[in-house]
């Protein structure tokens, strides 16, 4: 299983009035996980946006376990917890410096037709992918 791993400084404004990351702002860090394990596969999002291929979040699923604050490095650990060819489920670890878990989730996407939402299967449109994630997955 291939495991990407992402350094994220918490910045001031990503905290909120108790002084700790603002929840959904995890979001925005499995995204950058996410495009960081697509890249270590030899992949860019953007590409398939060329195609006219676009890859919404369908489910997510977030536990939070432990507070990160500014001025902090957090580790975003983001891997291929599942993929059946037209449905991928990323899992995520963003850990605190000390390498406790901070949020776990996972979140689930498909491919689809940008201009007909329809989904696509990726192994027959893009079957590069598609050979990767079968071989990366968990």
């Amino acid at each position: 299983m291939k495991i990407a791993e992402k350094q994220i400084e918490v910045r001031y404004a990503e905290t909120d009035q108790m002084g700790v990351v603002y929840h959904a702002n995890y979001l925005v860090w499995m995204e950058v996980g996410r495009t960081e394990l697509i890249k270590q596969l030899g992949f860019h999002y953007a590409d398939m946006e060329k195609e006219g291929i676009i890859s919404p979040v369908v489910d997510l699923q977030v536990s939070y376990k432990k507070p990160l604050r500014y001025g902090e490095t957090a580790t975003v650990r983001t891997w291929i917890d599942a993929y059946d060819g037209i449905r991928v489920t990323y899992g995520y670890e963003i850990l605190t410096p000390d390498g406790e878990i901070a949020v776990t989730g996972k979140s689930q996407h498909v491919c689809v037709k940008r201009d007909t939402f329809r989904p696509i299967v990726i192994r027959k449109y893009f079957p590069d992918w598609h050979e990767a994630y079968e071989r990366a997955k968990k």
